[in-house]
């Protein structure tokens, strides 16, 4: 490999890594943080880690915007990265929750810049370069493991818990200087999502997949708020809970390894179908109160839920879209999913743990995705019905 090329992959290696280190630093340990230190309730912690999710949706196209006007997407990159580290520190000094929103708002906004920018960059250069996309993204999910797991067992030294903005702050400095020289690609995250949009909102098919997204992700997604405090209910400390999301974690890498196999032979909609199925269970278990050792025991099923899940609801959204639209098509599954599925799930559940437990969270995730099921199962049905005409049409 050229030597540049092999510089410029460690470089993008390196961002994944610190960048994804800083935020598995910060948001799994914030929820326990909020209700240990702040004593905030369940509502207002729902409302502080729903603030992300939400704000993702609005501002992730305006930083596309802003890289396409400026052509320089790894500079706007490493700018947003350090701001958002920055704002970060603003956790140890203001603790009456109105400044808490404030931070959590101003975190978001620049935060939300680092996956879409980053994403795009690493993308296009690995394309021109023909290097595997996969053997670069895998150390954002290294970094989110090892990191809480670490944050977990620092948080309960001298420095106390307070120490995860620390670690998120220099984190995302490093994150930050690692962008400056990460390849000089031109970014194209901007999307016009009107475009095409018409279209989209005809297609059945999209549309029952948006709802599945929106009832199995979006609960998966907000698992990084309330597991902290699941664990921590169970009698973890953070240790534990580090232990634990580090297992969960870790878990995604073999299964998105495999999902490609698996998906050649069961087919887009089975998997999508068994990784719902998947989360029902862990919601379920988790209801039940489990042992503490039975949710270490438990935590890969995470792997076998969002490791499945992605690549094959991303490959699902190809494959239904005409090519013309896909990008499109792409933005508003990932809006629903990491955005509004993400937000609602994580502000309901704050309502539902302010007024019973964090077990009653984990019963309204499992509502949820039973919901999810039941529509995955509506759409394998509705799928073999249209490839049953087709063939009578054919033959």
């Amino acid at each position: 490999m050229d030597h540049t090329i092999k510089k410029h992959i460690l470089t993008l290696q390196g961002f994944y890594l610190f960048a994804f280190f800083g935020v598995g630093s910060l948001f799994p340990l914030l929820s326990v943080y909020l209700s240990e230190v702040e004593q905030l309730s369940g509502y207002q912690i729902g409302t502080i880690m729903s603030i992300g999710p939400i704000t993702m949706i609005f501002f992730q196209p305006i930083w596309g915007i802003i890289c396409d006007v400026t052509s320089k997407p790894a500079k706007v990159l490493s700018i947003a990265t350090a701001v958002a580290g920055v704002f970060g520190i603003g956790y140890v000094f203001l603790h009456e929750y109105l400044w808490l929103i404030a931070i959590a708002v101003m975190i978001a906004i620049f935060q939300s810049a680092i996956i879409p920018v980053s994403d795009s960059i690493a993308l296009k250069y690995t394309s021109k370069v023909r290097v595997n996309y996969g053997n670069i993204r895998l150390f954002g999910s290294l970094g989110f493991g090892v990191a809480v797991f670490v944050m977990g067992h620092l948080s309960e030294g001298w420095m106390g818990p307070r120490v995860i903005f620390y670690a998120f702050f220099l984190s995302l400095l490093i994150a930050s200087l690692l962008a400056l020289h990460a390849p000089k690609e031109k970014a194209s995250t901007a999307v016009n999502i009107k475009s095409g949009m018409k279209e989209l909102l005809t297609m059945k098919k999209f549309l029952l997949f948006l709802a599945i997204t929106f009832l199995v992700f979006g609960p998966n997604l907000a698992n990084n708020t309330y597991f902290g405090l699941f664990v921590e209910d169970s009698g973890g400390t953070y240790t534990g809970i580090g232990i634990a999301f580090m297992i969960a974690v870790l878990s995604e890498i073999p299964f998105m390894r495999v999902a490609g196999n698996l998906i050649a032979r069961i087919g887009l909609l089975p998997i999508a179908t068994l990784a719902g199925i998947a989360s029902l269970v862990r919601w379920i278990f988790y209801f039940t109160e489990p042992s503490l050792w039975l949710v270490y025991s438990s935590a890969v099923i995470q792997g076998l839920s969002i490791g499945l899940f992605i690549p094959a609801g991303l490959q699902y959204i190809k494959e239904i879209t005409p090519s013309c639209i896909t990008v499109t098509a792409i933005t508003v599954y990932a809006a629903i999913g990491n955005g509004l599925g993400n937000w609602f799930s994580t502000f309901a559940g704050g309502l539902v743990y302010d007024s019973f437990n964090i077990y009653g969270v984990y019963l309204f995730f499992a509502a949820l995705s039973l919901l999810g099921v039941v529509l995955s199962f509506w759409l394998m049905k509705l799928e073999k019905e249209t490839l049953t005409f087709r063939q009578v049409q054919e033959s």
